[in-house]
């Protein structure tokens, strides 16, 4: 039901992979990526995040920026840096975090099956963000970072892994510094990719669990590239997108917490007035919360439990019921994507890291359990998409570890 496409992978050498692999464009500020990149030059976050060797405000989305991602990675290619493999190749990935294992199979995702829906989504895109990805491939002519994705774990495929893992040595096992293990196998004998791809068919969807953009520009990039090739025939690179494929029992979505700049023009006694009408509110030292339906409610350095007064539908998510029962009636915020008064705070930085940003920046803080992952693709299956800042997957891939080109 579902296609897995072998490429030409273009990958560290593995020498080099703990100093090229990085985070992901979109989870570092600009400048996060140029300290995290200081004294690094074969650092992959000089093709992702170019704008960290321009001029200190200088348009990230400039022309030049774009132009320099080009150059680094043609750079990165030419120093031996980075080197291809001769043949197509799935590849398997592993991410060790304490004692979480999770294992994935890196693949062209197909650009068609996106657009019909057998690739499902659970949130909107942003046009600008869009755009800049686009442009980014379009330059660059390659997917340089990963779309996450996840499925409905078939022990068939669990046991297919487990043997390839176990018949060779990853080409790639390093440690990085968010304390994540990193291991990569390279899957080139035919006989185990055909052996890959069919026991991939009967899954009948993939769902993006992170990297809604990047799949997003793959298929913008994908239509001008067809419209300007006359033999256009769908067999590609183009055609496919870069992305890991975990199953969804082996996926960990982490809490992702929101904390406000102030009490919308409360008072301390109102405002817990307020929140009383709606919630059962008591104080906590355990702040957050145990299962779905309580939140963690941080106040002037006191942590409060919080449980709806009504019993909400069974599918509704602990996002919504804080949006439409507080955030939104009580302190006004109807539009968190866009409203300058909440932040949002998520994975392993967690409940620290609210407590940190309340006395700081922020009054008000609110832990949510988190998300599970059959609710998010229950979600994708009904056609629906998630609130905004709703899942936060971890760990994360490493952007540079593979990447593959569009010509």
């Amino acid at each position: 039901m579902v296609a897995v496409k072998p490429f030409l992978g273009l990958r560290p050498a593995p020498a080099l992979v703990g100093r090229v692999a990085s985070p992901p464009y979109d989870v570092v500020t600009t400048d996060e990526a140029r300290r995290l990149a200081e004294g690094n030059p074969h650092s992959f976050l000089r093709v992702i995040r170019s704008e960290l060797e321009m001029e200190p405000g200088a348009d990230p989305h400039g022309d030049a920026v774009y132009r320099r991602a080009r150059h680094n990675l043609e750079k990165m290619i030419k120093d031996g840096v980075l080197i291809r493999d001769e043949t197509g190749c799935l590849y398997i990935y592993r991410l060790t975090m304490g004692g979480h294992v999770q294992h994935g199979v890196v693949m062209g995702a197909s650009i068609d099956e996106y657009e019909d829906g057998r690739i499902k989504k659970h949130e909107h895109t942003r046009p600008e963000k869009e755009e800049d990805r686009t442009r980014h491939i379009m330059t660059l002519k390659a997917n340089a970072g990963p779309v996450l994705m996840t499925y409905r774990a078939r022990g068939e495929i669990a046991d297919l892994v487990r043997e390839i893992c176990t018949a060779g040595e990853p080409v790639y096992d390093f440690s990085a510094e968010d304390s994540v293990d990193h291991a990569l196998w390279v899957v080139s004998a035919p006989g185990d990719i055909e052996r890959l791809c069919s026991a991939f068919s009967p899954v009948e969807a993939f769902y993006i669990a992170d990297g809604h953009h990047r799949a997003a520009a793959a298929c913008r990039a994908r239509k001008k590239l067809r419209e300007g090739n006359p033999q256009h025939s769908g067999s590609e690179a183009y055609n496919h997108f870069l992305a890991a494929a975990f199953p969804h029992d082996e996926m960990r979505i982490l809490g992702y917490h929101r904390v406000i700049k102030d009490l919308g023009g409360y008072g301390l006694e109102s405002f817990m007035l307020e929140v009383n009408e709606n919630f059962k509110v008591e104080p906590t030292k355990t702040p957050e919360p145990d299962v779905p339906g309580r939140f963690g409610m941080l106040l002037d350095g006191c942590w409060y439990r919080l449980e709806a007064r009504e019993q909400s539908p069974p599918d509704q998510l602990d996002v919504s019921i804080l949006q439409e029962k507080l955030l939104g009636p009580v302190l006004g915020i109807e539009d968190p994507r866009t409203d300058a008064r909440i932040d949002f705070v998520g994975g392993g930085r967690g409940i620290g890291e609210v407590e940190k940003r309340c006395q700081d920046d922020m009054r008000l803080g609110f832990a949510l359990h988190p998300l599970g992952v059959l609710q998010l693709m229950d979600t994708a299956d009904r056609g629906e998409t998630l609130p905004p800042k709703s899942t936060w997957f971890e760990p994360k891939l490493r952007s540079g570890m593979v990447v593959s080109g569009i010509e």
